[in-house]
């Protein structure tokens, strides 16, 4: 398959070399803190499981179950965010993404037995799953070319930042006495509040009110806001390009194929695979379960949880890594360099828990995190809000987001599990086969996306018209 073009097209000239607005980075970096909220509401439960499996006395079955609730929620939050996203808009799917958090905060800390904990977390999923459908697809909507791997790839950063806080935040609150896993959980609302309120002062996505809603004068006005130094005839043009042959929602059937045809099969694919190997490497497990992966090698409890530390900040690191050489390498090149460093490192634990060298599997466990970083946890999210046309973006956003959330709900659910069955050396190897395959999986398939207007990126998979 041919890669596209990184030269831009006429409706993205006037983006291209322009510098990135103060503006414009305020609504990215808004809309992107929901991502924060999913990293921190994401593996903030790491610090607490053990001692909720212990409180309530729970059966491995039962325990994965509670841990993997708020996976559940995304699925349902991830399989039906497409619909409030183009129904309601971009902007009010966010703002209630962040009354769910706040919501399901306060549950979480205050949960009394074990089914109100798995209803709050579950809430908490719901708008975890939402988030990475309407978040990476607004962004990706109002950025410019030049600046959209970055603008994009913020909300992978936010939810590495709120990995990292949560991690942090663990680890502080770890000696407050038997109630720290509450606060722990509960603390989440303070950070919940603040986006909420800041989602207030952001416009809607341009693309959503010229191509669903028909509404030019809000559309225009929008992308003046977006580029204050086009002329009239280039927002002009650019509005035009936006709206494609259907300029109204309920037109929408009037003019290309439906979502579920054989011309969209080649996104529905890439976007269905890239977020099937995201969670096949792993992640999910060694981000839930790092204290517990890091205490079978030997280490206590105290310097697990601190180990846990050095995997956020690693993760944080690496990110910016791959924010910075997103838009100049290309999401493909970072595929690869991920793809590398994902079999070594898995690789290596495997290798370190057949023959008992322990003392390998942390730095293994950071290699593993950075190769992450820089390759699927720079590019998922990016990809995905590229690859398909104006009119079917919502759903496709909604398809990879749900792949990736059962996945990652159903290895969460039986990693305890997995562990316990086998020997920890095997559930590695298995890791390690599947980076494999998602290796000639991006050899064979992948596009390059960097530079092109998601116009252009549409015309070159063959889209033009939908």
């Amino acid at each position: 398959m041919s890669m596209l073009s990184s030269n831009p097209s006429p409706t993205a000239v006037s983006h291209a070399g322009a510098p990135m607005s103060g503006r414009l980075l305020l609504w990215a970096v808004t809309s992107a803190l929901a991502g924060f909220l999913f990293g921190f509401d994401t593996v903030v439960i790491s610090g607490a499981e053990q001692r909720i499996q212990k409180l309530w006395s729970l059966s491995a079955e039962l325990h994965g179950v509670a841990m993997a609730s708020a996976l559940y929620g995304t699925v349902v939050g991830s399989l039906f965010g497409g619909w409030p996203t183009d129904r309601f808009g971009r902007k009010k799917t966010l703002f209630w993404i962040g009354i769910l958090y706040v919501v399901s905060a306060f549950g979480c800390g205050f949960a009394p037995e074990v089914w109100s904990f798995i209803a709050a977390r579950f809430l908490g999923g719901v708008g975890i799953g939402i988030s990475t459908v309407v978040a990476p697809l607004y962004i990706s909507e109002i950025a410019p070319p030049a600046h959209r791997g970055r603008l994009a790839g913020m909300f992978q950063f936010n939810i590495v930042f709120g990995i990292v806080v949560a991690f942090a935040s663990n680890a502080a609150l770890v000696g407050v006495g038997e109630n720290a896993w509450r606060w722990m959980l509960g603390i989440a609302a303070v950070p919940s509040l603040a986006y909420t309120a800041l989602c207030l002062v952001i416009p809607e996505s341009p693309r959503w009110l010229l191509s669903r809603r028909g509404d030019r004068k809000r559309g225009l006005e929008v992308l003046r806001l977006i580029n204050p130094g086009a002329s009239d005839a280039e927002l002009e043009a650019e509005a035009a390009a936006m709206s494609g042959p259907v300029g109204d929602a309920r037109g929408a059937g009037a003019g290309g194929s439906g979502f579920w045809s054989r011309r969209m099969s080649l996104p529905i694919a890439l976007a269905f695979l890239v977020a099937f190997f995201n969670q096949l490497s792993g992640i999910n497990a060694i981000l839930y379960f790092a204290p517990r992966i890091f205490e079978m090698t030997g280490l206590g409890a105290k310097a697990a949880m601190l180990q846990s530390v050095g995997i956020g900040v690693t993760n944080l690191v690496f990110t910016f890594v791959g924010l910075w050489l997103i838009d100049r390498l290309g999401r493909r090149t970072l595929l690869y360099l991920g793809s590398f460093g994902y079999i070594l490192s898995l690789g290596l634990v495997s290798w370190a828990f057949f023959t008992r060298h322990y003392s390998i599997v942390p730095a293994c466990i950071f290699g593993f995190i950075a190769a992450h970083a820089v390759g699927q946890g720079a590019v998922i999210w990016v990809l995905i809000s590229e690859i398909f046309p104006n009119r079917h973006r919502a759903a496709g956003q909604t398809l990879g987001s749900a792949t990736h959330w059962v996945f990652a709900a159903l290895l969460t659910t039986f990693f305890p599990r997995m562990v316990e069955a086998f020997a920890p050396g095997y559930v590695f190897l298995f890791f390690c086969f599947m980076m494999v395959l998602h290796l000639v999986w991006v050899k064979a398939m992948v596009p390059e996306t960097k530079g092109a207007s998601l116009e252009q990126i549409q015309r070159q998979l063959g889209l033009h018209g939908e």
